[in-house]
């Protein structure tokens, strides 16, 4: 099987390392970055298959990087999880039509995690 890369986008240190162990646990190839700017330039070098993203960030926000993105060539194909604080139905769904394939609440831990990456079709869904 061919690895699955994911790169995880949040300025936070403590909810990079909490995902990356959750998707390492899962056979992901995970690289990290902590802002849409620092993103943006991995996604450039190297397209990845799902990116784990938050939205509140300095430099370059969730929501920018995720335009820019998919206006990169090759930008449409990444599956886009957004993780954020933000509840609000209005922000969620702008979240999702600027191109985010799904949406999880921080904070949020491997099973929730892995439901949402099964319902974007990058992981079986758990039996």
């Amino acid at each position: 099987m061919d690895s699955r890369t994911c790169l995880i986008v949040d300025d936070s240190r403590i909810i990079r390392k909490v995902a990356r162990r959750i998707l390492e646990d899962l056979s992901f190839d995970v690289a990290e970055a902590a802002d849409g700017a620092e993103a943006l330039d991995h996604c450039l070098a190297a397209m990845p298959q799902v990116v784990l993203l938050d939205w509140q960030m300095p430099v370059m926000d969730g929501l920018t990087f995720l335009r820019r993105l998919r206006d990169l060539p090759g930008g449409r194909a990444p599956k886009v999880v957004f993780c954020s604080v933000e509840t609000r139905a209005e922000r969620i769904a702008e979240a999702l039509s600027a191109g985010a394939d799904e949406y999880v609440m921080k904070p949020f831990d491997g099973e929730i995690l892995l439901a949402k990456l099964a319902e974007v079709g990058v992981v079986q869904s758990p039996s």
